[in-house]
């Protein structure tokens, strides 16, 4: 297994589109959704003699080594360290550390080789709970702009109630050039169908981009997406997280699916300080059904934005 999942050339007028699965060690679907993409472009042309991709493509394995070892990281979540002060630091004895440097140095290299002047990010996810599919733009304008047409609930806010991701990190000038960061979740860690749903994310915003003309996409992937989300809410914001560390022996209570509604008080986890309630009305987001994690869940709420 290498680093470097594979590439596509395409033409030169269109961006470069990195994508990133395996953040996490324990969630192989973007991984797998990623491989699959790459070979349907290859195969492709062979179809569609008019098919012609604007822009290059490379995928790439988030943390490496905690994917290997089928584990969510080795020493620390590996979304909340993306800084320049990781870029810059020589430490290593922390491994998420050599993990965001090795993959800072991929996409630095295929920009100067392609000599690509704008870069797009689309870093996939799974949950650990069902209906986990979503959609996280940055703060800026382009990234909304993609999450809106992948056909799934966007989540506002969040770049506000967390730090170190790879969207902070992306959404700056850090990789030399104007880059659009966007993270996708495409539902449950184990179920087959998050590879599907990530591969029609990926197509999509392919298109929404202008890499690949709006005839040369079928309409299943719009389905795929539009089916599964379609009881979902179209746009909610952070109104709250929880942080755990390990020492807290945080327990979720069972059966919360993403977006499922919860009431101010309701009962929905323990820690070792007795039981922890809902502070408000609201949609339960990423409730935590893993050993590892930072954060107990989200209570978001419905907008109009």
């Amino acid at each position: 297994m290498d680093r470097i999942i594979g590439r596509y050339k395409g033409g030169d007028d269109g961006p470069l589109l990195v994508l990133i699965g395996g953040m996490h060690g324990n969630e192989p679907a973007g991984v797998r959704a990623i491989e699959l993409l790459l070979k349907m472009l290859e195969v492709e042309p062979i179809k569609n003699n008019d098919f012609c991709l604007e822009g290059n493509v490379i995928g790439l394995i988030g943390n490496f080594r905690a994917l290997e070892s089928k584990v969510r990281f080795i020493d620390r979540d590996m979304n909340r360290c993306w800084s320049a002060d990781v870029i810059s630091s020589t430490d290593d004895s922390i491994a998420e550390y050599q993990e965001i440097r090795e993959v800072f140095q991929i996409i630095q290299d295929e920009i100067a080789a392609t000599q690509s002047q704008s870069a797009v990010v689309l870093d996939l996810h799974t949950t650990s709970s069902d209906q986990g599919i979503f959609v996280i733009p940055s703060v800026d304008e382009s990234s909304l702009k993609i999450a809106k047409q992948l056909h799934a609930p966007v989540v506002l806010g969040i770049t506000e109630g967390l730090s170190n991701t790879s969207l902070h990190f992306f959404n700056t000038v850090n990789v030399g050039i104007p880059t659009i960061p966007v993270v996708f979740e495409s539902g449950q860690h184990t179920e087959p169908l998050s590879v599907n749903r990530a591969i029609a994310a990926i197509i999509n915003c392919m298109r929404t981009t202008e890499m690949v003309r709006e005839e040369d996409v079928e309409n299943i992937h719009d389905r795929v997406l539009i089916e599964y989300s379609k009881d979902l809410p179209r746009v909610v914001y952070l109104t709250y997280g929880h942080p755990i560390s390990q020492e807290d022996q945080f327990v979720m209570q069972p059966g919360y699916a993403n977006f499922d509604l919860v009431t101010q008080g309701e009962w929905i986890a323990n820690d070792v300080n007795g039981k922890i309630y809902s502070p408000h009305n609201g949609r339960i987001l990423m409730p935590l059904y893993q050993k590892r994690g930072e954060d107990g869940f989200f209570i978001v709420q419905e907008t109009q934005k």
